[in-house]
């Protein structure tokens, strides 16, 4: 896919907030809001654009622990069984299938370090196939970004 000047600017606003008025974008760069929706749509429809999504603070609801967490499997003809048990579990907000150590790591948002426990024990060690896991609690997040254009 290959981007213009103009589609860049129209990114980078977006990324920074998905919610600029399409006008105000449409002044910036000098061409008329169907300008900007025109290329908006070819942009989606190159898959550069995968979508727009509203933002929660997790700890604004009381989630307070973050987690990675690696796990281990008996199997890796396991993985499809596992993370079809894992996708039912509403607190794991993310799931990687890596090279290393752990077949999955996963990063969990939880309301506190008691239910973090309590969701490794009851409910992903109890998952068919998983022989452990590894949990590292995130003390702090300093960087959260798009990858830059």
């Amino acid at each position: 896919m290959k981007i213009d000047g103009i589609d860049k600017i129209i990114i980078k606003r977006l990324v920074k907030d998905a919610r600029t008025p399409v006008l105000s974008i449409a002044r910036e760069v000098g061409i008329s809001g169907a300008a900007i929706h025109q290329r908006l749509r070819k942009l989606e429809k190159s898959q550069l654009i995968e979508g727009y999504r509203m933002i929660i603070n997790p700890k604004s609801l009381g989630y307070t622990t973050t987690a990675f967490v690696g796990v281990f499997l008996d199997s890796s003809s396991l993985y499809s069984s596992a993370i079809k048990r894992l996708k039912d579990i509403p607190e794991i907000v993310e799931s990687h299938y890596t090279t290393g150590n752990y077949a999955i790591f996963i990063k969990i948002l939880c309301k506190n370090n008691e239910d973090l426990m309590h969701l490794l024990n009851k409910d992903i060690q109890n998952i068919k196939g998983v022989s452990r896991t590894e949990t590292f609690i995130s003390l702090d997040q300093q960087i959260e970004r798009q990858i830059s254009i």
